[in-house]
């Protein structure tokens, strides 16, 4: 059976890759999980300095699994733990997070990028919140704490898809290479971090995670809180 995260080592960088292709990498209640519990293993093993996610075949996520919403009780619940488990783990993470966005980064798949501390894009990558005609509100808290103010507005309220090359014209990534680079230039990337004066990354990435929850704490609370709700309520 195939496992839906992939987890390396090479050296003090740690790969995590979302390993469900054939879905476009979304995020499963099983996959979901599977994140959480090997961040948890990872803030705890001290020989591991920086990591990496990216996405197996040529997108990088494509948000959450919808044909998993509804269902009964038990289900829904398993929606939101699973949800609550992922991204709180991702986004308290004590070490650093590259992301290597080796093609579509769309919905949820687009708050995970925004949740890392450093973005580097294929450019085949694209970025946004298309779920928006659905009817589904973004991640107004991931784009808002990551990107400039109005265009965290824009892509919320339009749903617009911006290509790698806007993304990094408007400072979504930091850098953007062919696809077949891209995940060497992580590396590159994620190994300077590492051999960096250790003490030094770990207080700069604690006062970002100081900023996230003192900025936008409760921003982040209360779209949780909706979405709890939203789920348990029924709602697909």
């Amino acid at each position: 059976m195939t496992q839906p995260l992939l987890v390396e080592r090479q050296g003090e960088v740690a790969l995590l890759t979302l390993n469900r292709p054939e879905k476009r990498n979304a995020l499963s209640i099983e996959l979901r999980f599977e994140v959480a519990a090997a961040l948890e293993r990872l803030a705890e093993d001290e020989a591991v300095v920086c990591l990496i996610l990216t996405g197996a075949g040529t997108v990088f996520c494509s948000g959450m699994d919808t044909g998993q919403f509804g269902g009964d009780e038990e289900n829904r619940r398993l929606l939101v733990e699973s949800s609550t488990a992922a991204f709180d783990t991702l986004g308290r993470f004590p070490k650093p997070i590259v992301a290597a966005v080796n093609g579509p980064a769309v919905a949820g798949g687009f708050a995970v990028a925004l949740t890392c501390d450093l973005r580097l894009a294929a450019d085949s990558a694209r970025f946004g919140f298309p779920e928006l005609p659905a009817g589904i509100p973004p991640a107004y808290a991931a784009a808002r704490a990551a990107l400039d103010p109005l265009l965290a507005r824009e892509l919320c309220l339009t749903g617009r898809v911006i290509d790698a090359e806007e993304a990094l014209r408007r400072n979504v990534v930091t850098a953007v290479h062919p696809q077949p680079q891209l995940l060497d230039s992580a590396l590159e990337l994620a190994h300077a971090i590492a051999a960096a004066p250790r003490v030094a990354v770990m207080e700069t990435k604690r006062r970002i995670l100081v900023e996230r929850e003192s900025v936008w704490g409760a921003l982040f609370e209360r779209e949780q809180q909706a979405f709890m709700e939203a789920l348990l309520g029924g709602a697909g």
